[in-house]
């Protein structure tokens, strides 16, 4: 079995795309439009797309998802074009991805059925740089790879059978053997790397502590993958983070010190581009990387005004945001390829949908960006607050409540109760303010 390190590469691989749905259902996206970004991550993976093919379903087949019909059109591409990989739009069950494989291997010997998960999950084991990186890609393709364990030993079962079968005194069993150690493996390897994780994510709190009680207000950007956020994050802290015109072409997170027309100042941190149908995987072992959005102070939600799916992506990172628990963030709009941008109507009115404001900016040319830094500055002054509390010495439930949801700057035992001295969310000072102590 191959190690986790190891990149498996599809460069100069030609392969065919399939999506199907069900026909009752209500996808973010048509289906052509999904596959035309599973198009643009085959390429990103370097793989040459030479075939695609749709389908409509009652429901989805349960042995080979797509029915032995439509199966049979993938046959013929795949012979036609010369092709061996099959890539699907959706998250195959092993037992689809198996029973695919097995069917198309009389015409097909060397095919390899991956889908969505699978070819993004390869496309950040390309991309990650840093140690952090590459543990959570790694953990994401151990979990992944866990329940699919079965399809690398068939060659054991086949030969071992198992009880009554007529393999020979010796040979029954190896399969299963051998399974059963290899997943432990897994396993054990599973709870290495969450214990290596854990210890990142405390760095990270340690980091973040470190932050708040310094006072420098956090604001995290946020957005669809390749929508320009290390291009923001270079034109407004000259960052030099890399940048290229590519799905994920950035994973690891990076913080900058940004300047704003007040004097104050804040960090921003670029994250993880988002993506629909992002494999659960991945957002569990970037957990600690996504803790970042979820404690900042401010979020931009960067949105690529020029993609003709600009509000489909828009509710993929909204929805991705729900799934990590983000709180009610103070947030901004910030439309960005403005000088590619020949539209008369913006997709959203940002204070409709709970959004403070909305920016028009060109992160490549600066259109827009002193007005931006406007808007953080805006945004930072009315997103938090620090209040002066007291709490009676019975009420130790507020006491922990504002420490989990403040900055406790300072704190006293005076003889009428625990006087904290907190910055805070102007959510939940709102909460706080029959126990602010005045002036």
């Amino acid at each position: 079995m191959p190690s986790m390190h190891e990149v498996v590469r599809f460069e100069a691989e030609r392969a065919v795309l399939v999506a199907a749905m069900e026909h009752r259902s209500r996808p973010l996206m048509s289906m052509q439009d999904s596959l035309a970004e599973l198009a643009l991550l085959a390429s990103t993976a370097g793989i040459d797309v030479v075939g695609q093919t749709t389908q409509v379903l009652r429901q989805i087949e349960p042995a080979t998802y797509i029915g032995s019909g439509k199966l049979e059109e993938v046959r013929d591409l795949l012979v036609a074009a010369d092709a061996r990989v099959v890539i699907f739009d959706d998250e195959l069950s092993p037992r689809h991805q198996r029973e695919i494989e097995e069917r198309l291997r009389p015409s097909v010997p060397e095919v390899k059925v991956i889908d969505r998960s699978a070819l993004i999950l390869d496309i950040f084991a390309q991309h990650a740089q840093t140690r952090e990186g590459s543990l959570q890609v790694e953990l994401a393709q151990y979990e992944y790879r866990l329940p699919r364990l079965t399809r690398q030993w068939t060659h054991l079962a086949r030969q071992g059978g198992g009880k009554g079968s007529a393999a020979g005194v010796g040979l029954r069993g190896p399969g299963e053997t051998q399974l059963e150690v290899d997943r432990r493996e897994m396993a054990r390897k599973i709870g290495k790397l969450k214990q290596e994780l854990e210890i990142v994510r405390g760095h990270r709190g340690r980091q973040r502590s470190q932050r708040s009680r310094s006072g420098v207000p956090v604001v995290a950007l946020v957005g669809y993958t390749n929508a320009g956020k290390s291009t923001l994050l270079n034109a407004l802290t000259d960052a030099q983070a890399f940048v290229a015109d590519q799905l994920f072409a950035t994973l690891d997170p990076t913080t900058r010190k940004l300047e704003l027309p007040s004097g104050r100042q804040a960090v921003l941190t670029d994250t993880v581009g988002f993506i629909q149908k992002l494999p659960t995987t991945l957002i569990a072992a970037f957990r600690a990387t996504l803790e970042e959005v979820a404690e900042a102070d401010l979020l931009l939600h960067l949105i690529d005004v020029t993609h003709p799916n600009a509000a489909e992506h828009f509710e993929a990172v909204e929805d991705t945001l729900a799934e990590i628990d983000v709180p009610p963030i103070p947030r901004i709009l910030v439309y960005n390829k403005a000088d590619q941008w020949h539209g008369t109507e913006l997709p959203f009115d940002a204070q409709a949908i709970g959004y403070s404001s909305a920016v028009l900016i060109s992160a490549i040319t600066g259109r827009g960006l002193d007005d931006l830094r406007e808007a953080i500055d805006h945004g930072l002054a009315t997103a938090s607050r620090t209040l002066q509390l007291r709490f009676p010495y019975n009420r130790g439930d507020l006491v922990s409540l504002a420490y989990e949801n403040a900055t406790v700057l300072a704190r006293e035992d005076k003889a009428d109760g625990v006087h904290l001295t907190a910055r805070m969310p102007a959510v939940f000072a709102e909460q706080m303010k029959e126990h602010e102590v005045r002036s």
